[in-house]
């Protein structure tokens, strides 16, 4: 693509696509074709809409189960490769990154701007969240976390005041402790742009 921000390299590297669906997450280990600072090329079996939002690891590593850093990103085209039949060429533009000490008022593609004790860090994570009463969880992705809330993105719908228990993988550096399974309440929901799913703002109950 002529007139790039960023100057693309051609690197063939393994990428761990991950995204959220009204049954569940889905994951695919894909190829990069090439790579730039905003954004990655993708050679891909499975087809995704512009405008979708894609957690990324890159570079991937399958001997390593958990732990490994996830980035949002958001698919700008996807077509068909140059032989017929075969991949998808999936491009994808990396998120932008609010400011971290925003305090959640900065302008990106996820605004929230109640003012909050402390500031939310982004942080993209796999989060398991139920309803307190429901025993079976949604695995969902978390868009940032404070001390005392965060933000997950989900397909299923929730309403305000709901109670849940989050729990977060065992392998993975939780960023909350106090338990397998934390209680919260939805104080937030809201649609992401360009996307059916919903972004789920919970706070931390005692």
């Amino acid at each position: 693509m002529p007139n790039r921000e960023h100057r693309r390299a051609r690197l063939h590297l393994p990428v761990r696509v991950r995204w959220t669906t009204p049954f569940g997450q889905r994951s695919e280990t894909c190829e990069s074709l090439n790579v730039s600072r905003g954004g990655l090329l993708l050679s891909c079996q499975e087809s995704h809409a512009p405008g979708i939002a894609l957690w990324i690891t890159f570079p991937y590593d399958a001997s390593i189960p958990q732990g490994q850093p996830e980035v949002p990103a958001r698919v700008v085209r996807c077509e068909p490769g140059a032989a017929a039949g075969t991949t998808l060429l999936v491009a994808l533009q990396f998120e932008k990154r609010r400011h971290a000490a925003s305090n959640g008022n900065g302008h990106g593609h996820y605004p929230d701007l109640e003012r909050r004790a402390s500031p939310r860090r982004s942080l993209a994570m796999p989060v398991h969240v139920r309803p307190e009463r429901i025993p079976w969880f949604e695995e969902a992705m978390t868009l940032d976390v404070s001390p005392e809330g965060l933000r997950f993105v989900s397909g299923r719908e929730y309403a305000l005041s709901d109670r849940l228990l989050v729990s977060f993988d065992p392998h993975a550096s939780a960023p909350w402790q106090g338990g397998s399974e934390i209680r919260a309440r939805i104080v937030r929901v809201e649609p992401l742009p360009e996307s059916s799913a919903l972004a789920v703002t919970v706070e931390r109950l005692p």
